[in-house]
């Protein structure tokens, strides 16, 4: 009588064969979780970047009074929250107010909504806030993209 099933020499080989196919693909999979994570960053920095920039021109068109912002603020928003919960419009009786940002996006490398804010009395590469106004935000991850730059230099 013949029995029916597999030797475990079958079963090693089935195994070794399985390991060396997941092996091939974990890095692979952890490339594209980076990728997606830094198409999101990239989204969320032009997101926020684009607010900054629509607030800017409300200002000089004159939809923003100016009395509403703090002096040497060069017609920047003075934080992120204000592009949230928006600001005055100068010709509004009604209290209608201008918003820019539904929300503060959540930084995709740091997992906080703790980004990065330069003044536009701050130097380009600073990396501590003067306080005055928001006139560009990045990361605070320390991070490297799969193009060799650094998160926060984006």
């Amino acid at each position: 009588m013949q029995e029916r099933g597999y030797t475990f020499i079958e079963l090693l080989v089935v195994t070794t064969i399985l390991l060396i196919l997941a092996s091939a693909v974990m890095p692979l999979a952890q490339v594209t979780s980076q990728r997606q994570r830094e198409a999101e960053l990239r989204r969320d920095l032009r997101e926020m970047r684009t607010a900054i920039d629509r607030f800017k021109d409300a200002v000089d068109r004159g939809l923003i009074a100016a009395s509403e912002l703090e002096p040497g603020s060069e017609g920047y928003p003075p934080d992120l929250a204000t592009l949230v919960e928006g600001i005055a419009a100068a010709s509004d009786a009604s209290g209608r107010k201008l918003k820019f940002l539904r929300r503060i996006p959540t930084d995709r490398m740091t997992n906080s909504q703790d980004w990065g804010l330069r003044a536009y009395q701050d130097t380009p590469d600073s990396t501590s806030w003067g306080g005055k106004n928001v006139f560009d935000v990045y990361t605070k991850s320390s991070g490297t993209g799969l193009d060799g730059t650094k998160y926060r230099n984006w």
